[in-house]
């Protein structure tokens, strides 16, 4: 019996379930579209005004900022579905620590390869780290809660 099969009944669930990395995906690049529009967008917004402000303040910013478009964004596609206190509390309690990573990972590659600056380069390295980050955490909860934001 190979390693990853001992891990996959020690954990109870399967990690090779392509349905489950498909929608995990889908529901982690809508977490990362929300996280990123109030992230790059507090970023570009120091950024073009010339605010002198440290870097690790604007990065705080950003990632609150982050966290905030993508509770309004999921709260926007769930009204769909449910009605809007449902929506909100729903999007509210998903899980921060797969937010809180995505935004952390994103802000750690523009850290370290364009010091804070947001340039059209880093953009697709931002967004590759914020998508794989939270990914396997969001197909756990998923295959093991049926927990889902969408």
């Amino acid at each position: 019996m190979s390693d990853l099969e001992k891990e996959n009944i020690d954990s109870g669930i399967s990690w090779t379930c392509r349905k489950t990395w498909k929608q995990s995906s889908i529901n982690t690049l809508w977490c990362l579209l929300g996280c990123s529009i109030g992230d790059f967008g507090t970023i570009l917004f120091f950024q073009v005004n010339q605010i002198p402000f440290p870097m690790l303040g604007i990065m705080t910013l950003a990632i609150i900022n982050g966290l905030i478009t993508s509770i309004i964004l999921e709260t926007i596609i769930l009204y769909r579905q449910m009605n809007l206190k449902e929506a909100f509390n729903t999007a509210i309690g998903m899980s921060f620590l797969s937010m809180l990573a995505m935004e952390i990972a994103m802000n750690t590659v523009d850290v370290i390869f364009a010091g804070g600056i947001l340039v059209w380069w880093i953009v697709p390295f931002m967004l590759l780290a914020g998508f794989l980050t939270p990914l396997p955490y969001n197909y756990y909860r998923l295959k093991k809660y049926d927990e889902s934001c969408h």
